[in-house]
């Protein structure tokens, strides 16, 4: 396994928060300062194909990595689309309940919840007269 490979991995590794392919990329220049992007993201897809990480897409908004390969779920910030892991594994009963539909196998889910993070939260108090937080989505 290249250098670049085995970098991009151990960030992977350690960062829960799933960073972007330029985020990655910001990390990786610490420790390897000739790293281009373009590298950076060749191998995010490639390990992503090699089923060594995975890739998180959301809807429109730029690709997230990440390194946690054991089944998890995440949650998201609709505002700045930061995520963070949540150790929850859903009721054995959806998996089952979603098996039942027919000509479906069910191989594996991803489970998201979607609220403000605690930075977004914070910045909405500070905006809004009063200093109370906005209310649920």
């Amino acid at each position: 396994m290249t250098r670049q490979r085995r970098t991009i991995l151990e960030i992977l590794g350690r960062e829960h928060w799933h960073p972007s392919g330029d985020e990655v990329y910001r990390l990786a220049r610490r420790r390897l300062p000739r790293i281009s992007l373009g590298t950076v993201y060749r191998n995010l897809d490639l390990l992503s194909e090699q089923g060594l990480i995975r890739r998180i897409e959301l809807g429109g908004r730029q690709r997230r990595f990440d390194g946690r390969l054991a089944p998890h779920c995440h949650v998201r910030c609709i505002v700045c689309a930061h995520i963070e892991d949540v150790m929850y594994r859903p009721p054995v009963s959806l998996g089952k309940a979603a098996a039942q539909l027919e000509g479906w196998e069910v191989s594996e889910y991803m489970l998201e919840l979607m609220g403000r993070c605690p930075g977004c939260l914070e910045a909405a108090s500070h905006a809004e007269p009063g200093g109370s937080p906005p209310a649920a989505p």
